[in-house]
Order: C-alpha cells, then structure tokens, then sequence
C-alpha cells in the first residue's frame, strides 16, 4: 500500500464520523418529539459502519464505508398526558426513544475519532514532505 493511500483512509474515516455527528444532531434536535401514534413518534437512529476491503483481494482499497443509518428497536416512552393535543383516545402520548446520554457519549467519541484522523493526515503530510525534502 502507498504512503498516498493513508490520506484516503482518514478522509474516509472523517466522512464517517461526519455522518456519526450528523446523526446524532438529529437525534438531540428531536429528543422532545411526541406524538399519539407509536408508530410514528421519532426514533433514534445510529449509522452503521464497515471496513471497505476487508478481506479484499484488492490491497488498494481501505479505510471506513458507511452502510447505512438504521432506526433502533427500542420502544418509544408511553406518557399519560390526557392534555397534550396529540393525545391518544387513551390520554398517552409517545415520547422519542432518544437518550440524550448516549448521544453525548456519540458525539464525544465522533469527535475525538474525527480529530485523531486529521491528525493521521497531518502527520502524514509532514512525513511526506521530509521525505521529499531528502532528495534535494
């Protein structure tokens, strides 16, 4: 693998965290949704990562590929608030299944993963033009 490619997996690696924060904003911009409906109240969603060329015959392709982003399966918080203008027949309305905790641990370590692949780049970089500056 070339010294090039490492540029590439920490782009890779930055875009990744990018769409982990993104997602994570939008799960604390809508951690106070409700709604009468179960099934349509807002529900967290995490993106799903993978390692492109893994296990690749290709040695040339590396670093971080976002599959997806998928909802979670936990279930939303049932209130009875029977004054809640979304109120269910019953008096319920359901509250996001965002925990507010979890996406601040999220958006700490996407942001320290991020920052430790600028700094990949940046070393690289340096590394490079030292080289370069061998032959001269």
């Amino acid at each position: 693998m070339s010294l090039t490619k490492i540029f590439d997996i920490a782009g890779s690696a930055m875009s990744a965290q990018s769409v982990r924060l993104n997602a994570t904003a939008s799960n604390l911009a809508n951690v106070n949704s409700v709604s009468g409906d179960p099934a349509s109240v807002y529900r967290s969603r995490q993106p799903v990562f993978s390692v492109d060329g893994l296990g690749s015959d290709n040695p040339d392709v590396a670093g971080v590929r976002v599959d997806g982003v998928v909802e979670t399966r936990a279930e939303p918080k049932q209130v009875h608030m029977p004054e809640h203008p979304d109120a269910d027949e019953n008096g319920n309305v359901y509250t996001s299944n965002v925990n507010v905790v979890d996406e601040m641990v999220n958006m700490i370590a996407a942001s320290r993963s991020y920052q430790n692949s600028v700094e990949v780049a940046k070393v690289s970089k340096e590394l490079l033009l030292r080289t370069l500056s061998l032959g001269q």
